[in-house]
């Protein structure tokens, strides 16, 4: 499953438009619609976390205009993959305490590991991607 919307170029610092905004709400309620259909709803909650994280994270970071967010099941995995058009590479970032921002790919890292899978980026850093481990290891 792949889709792909336009977005907002944001500035760094800036927050999300209310546009984006309702985008990932789209990919959130498409990743639980997708999930319940292949019969892995016990992926649900943490799936739509890290896609809520991944696309999030490309909206505000990559200054483009176009997000591409795919998820499959292969192998026993399931993979989550978020494409945007990116200078840098995302990486894990060591909040602050009482900061409300700058948790996101910890998070992504955290889900991943708890899954018995993995999370990294393209060596461009236009994609970030987790993987994770399906129950049963599934197809």
């Amino acid at each position: 499953m792949s889709m792909c919307f336009e977005v907002s170029p944001t500035r760094a610092g800036n927050g999300i438009p209310e546009g984006d905004a309702r985008r990932v709400q789209m990919a959130r309620r498409v990743t639980t619609a997708r999930l319940r259909y292949c019969g892995l709803e016990s992926l649900i909650d943490d799936a739509t976390l890290i896609v809520s994280e991944l696309v999030t994270n490309a909206i505000q970071h990559s200054g483009g205009a176009q997000v591409t967010f795919t998820m499959t099941v292969r192998s026993g995995f399931l993979r989550i993959a978020v494409h945007a058009e990116t200078t840098g590479r995302p990486a894990v970032r060591s909040a602050d305490r009482d900061a409300e921002r700058g948790r996101g790919l910890f998070l992504v890292q955290c889900l991943a590991t708890d899954h018995g899978g993995t999370w990294g980026t393209s060596d461009n850093g236009a994609i970030a991607w987790c993987n994770l481990a399906v129950p049963g290891g599934r197809p």
